[in-house]
């Protein structure tokens, strides 16, 4: 029974954000309603190869990324640009705590369905609208994307190989974070609400985006600007303040080795075999290491190389050095701590037989996350949702399918 099985969600969001806080609300028990668009749905259903494979090894429809984002839903597909769609939509919110949407600022009033235009008949609604840049500001009528939201939030700027090294330069993220991010920033802003709404019976419209999102998460990095006036700079994998702190490449690959104290750095060089070189003042302690770095740094790269991976691992683990490897997708789903913590799930499916999708992060002891059910196929749940939750008959349904409005 998960903590918000009480809640049932219109979810008309599509690609990142918005599912992935739709998810993380679905995973915790409540009723998500993804509305989509008939024929061709959630942009992110196109957007493969990888698509998920079936029993005889041979790629479906079914596009990983869209996977990654849509578990627990039910799909349900809806024109919401015609007059019947719109008012489908009404009907549905009648049922719905909360809404979530991330159209471009303006376009859910030209549909009737913006928060003014439903708060008057549902004045406990939770409505949650995700978009790049905020519903005022010179930038609110802008499309937002991760990539650049990045770099105009100042996470490039930090983010790459050393600004000191040849040919550097700034870099995103391997994932979308500030869409991640952003997703579930509205999550803990839709579970503030609803407990506003329990408390008063009053609803109210969230206004959450990638760019404020992007900043705020910036935190040391951004008060370090503010109380210096200085802006912090590409380090790479290494730290500003912490020598060692950074990645080796070892024999067959690559280690992260973090010493946070002096003691830590001689049990390192301890397991390295250079002892002498804990006791060498240049680097006997961590301002001395952050003075003579350029010199420390080449000794320690040259120790490195001569044992692999798992040799270093095992042996500064032992020692209570600090380290870890850094692992492709293959190793991480093979990690046994991954795996004992049920961060690897796998589901049935109507078309693949079974998709593999990452685990929740939340672990709730009385109320744990429960995987009920694959993402949708595309309208699957149509009929489903809107015989029980609308005023429609099946003979409605049937005509507004003839029409294409579902």
């Amino acid at each position: 029974m998960g903590p918000l099985q009480h809640l049932r969600v219109l979810d008309l969001t599509r690609v990142l954000a918005g599912p992935w806080c739709t998810q993380t609300l679905a995973d915790l028990g409540a009723d998500v309603i993804k509305i989509e668009r008939p024929g061709q749905g959630d942009d992110t259903r196109q957007w493969g190869p990888p698509f998920a494979p079936d029993a005889q090894g041979q790629p479906t429809t079914e596009a990983a990324y869209f996977l990654a984002v849509n578990r627990n839903k039910r799909s349900v597909t809806l024109d919401i640009a015609t007059p019947e769609g719109q008012q489908i939509v009404r009907e549905l919110v009648a049922q719905c705590d909360v809404l979530v949407e991330n159209f471009k600022v303006g376009d859910m009033r030209r549909y009737g369905l913006d928060y003014e235009s439903l708060r008057a008949e549902h004045p406990g609604l939770v409505y949650c609208s995700i978009t790049g840049f905020g519903q005022t500001g010179p930038y609110a009528p802008r499309a937002g994307y991760d990539f650049i939201v990045q770099g105009m939030g100042g996470f490039m700027s930090v983010t790459g190989e050393g600004e000191q090294v040849p040919g550097s330069s700034p870099q995103k993220a391997g994932v979308a974070i500030a869409d991640l991010f952003t997703g579930a920033q509205a999550t803990i802003a839709i579970l503030a609400a609803l407990t506003h709404r329990d408390r008063t019976g009053e609803g109210q419209h969230l206004d959450i985006c990638l760019l404020d999102t992007q900043v705020a998460m910036m935190a040391n990095m951004a008060t370090n600007y503010l109380a210096t006036g200085q802006s912090p700079v590409r380090w790479g994998n290494a730290h500003p303040n912490i020598v060692p702190y950074q990645t080796f490449q070892v024999a067959d690959g690559w280690v992260i080795v973090a010493c946070g104290n002096d003691s830590q750095f001689r049990k390192l060089t301890e397991v390295a075999g250079a002892p002498e070189l804990a006791s060498d003042e240049r680097f006997s302690t961590n301002p001395q290491r952050v003075r003579h770095r350029q010199v420390l740094i080449p000794l320690l790269d040259d120790l490195m190389r001569h044992k692999t991976r798992a040799q270093w691992i095992a042996a500064l683990e032992a020692a209570g050095v600090p380290c870890g490897p850094i692992n492709q997708m293959a190793d991480v789903f093979q990690d046994p701590q991954v795996l004992a913590r049920d961060m690897l799930v796998r589901l049935p499916h109507p078309t693949a037989g079974q998709v593999s999708v990452p685990g929740s992060a939340l672990k709730l002891s009385g109320t744990p996350v429960a995987y009920r059910s694959a993402p949708p196929l595309l309208g699957q749940h149509t009929q489903e949702v809107l015989q029980s939750l609308t005023s429609l008959s099946a003979d409605d349904l049937q005509d507004l399918q003839a029409r294409r409005v579902i």
